[in-house]
């Protein structure tokens, strides 16, 4: 099957509604981030991407406050703002047996490294991997759109994940983002 190169907002807003169903596990004590991220070094392929409260006034920059990870099985959100980047989650994305999938991922990467220095290793942008296909779009949504053919909400991007617990509405979208990421990738290797 050949993809599209390109989606048009009126055909993206046709499209099935998509999010995440599957299990969540929210992750906000140092603890549950070991037990995990140990978990999580046991697979072959992870989704990735972060969240970060947005800022609305010139030059203010909040530090990213929410990593997710999804395994086949379940996505885990850790909550930085309450943990920290620990060094468990550190060295798996610094695993390089580990390959981590995502879309835009540089800009996933560099906050990160500002919270604590890790040397990224295995990651994957779907961006690159995408134009090997012929799909020119790079925003998570239209790629969805253009593989799945389903519809993502952006609406609680720009909410603030900060808070001092994320709602039903930012748990199902950070998940849907790393979850998506991976079958993404899962779906353009079956090609």
């Amino acid at each position: 099957m050949d993809y599209r190169a390109k989606i048009e907002r009126e055909d993206l807003e046709k499209l099935p509604l998509f999010v995440y169903e599957g299990e969540i596990v929210v992750v906000e004590t140092v603890e549950r981030a070991e037990e995990a991220a140990k978990e999580l070094s046991r697979c072959a392929f992870l989704g990735f991407d972060t969240e970060t409260r947005p800022s609305f006034r010139k030059g203010e920059v909040h530090p990213v406050c929410l990593l997710q990870l999804a395994s086949p099985e379940r996505v885990y959100l850790f909550r930085l703002n309450k943990h920290g980047f620990t060094p468990s989650l550190r060295r798996l994305l610094g695993n390089a047996k580990v390959v981590k999938v995502g879309v835009g991922i540089r800009d996933d990467i560099r906050p990160l490294r500002q919270l604590a220095d890790f040397t990224p290793a295995s990651f994957v942008d779907l961006q690159d991997v995408v134009e090997k296909y012929g799909i020119v779009e790079k925003s998570f949504s239209k790629l969805m759109a253009l593989i799945f053919g389903v519809r993502i909400s952006k609406r609680q991007q720009v909410s603030n994940w900060e808070q001092p617990k994320l709602t039903p509405l930012q748990v199902q979208y950070a998940a849907t983002d790393a979850w998506g990421a991976l079958q993404m990738y899962a779906e353009l290797l079956r090609r």
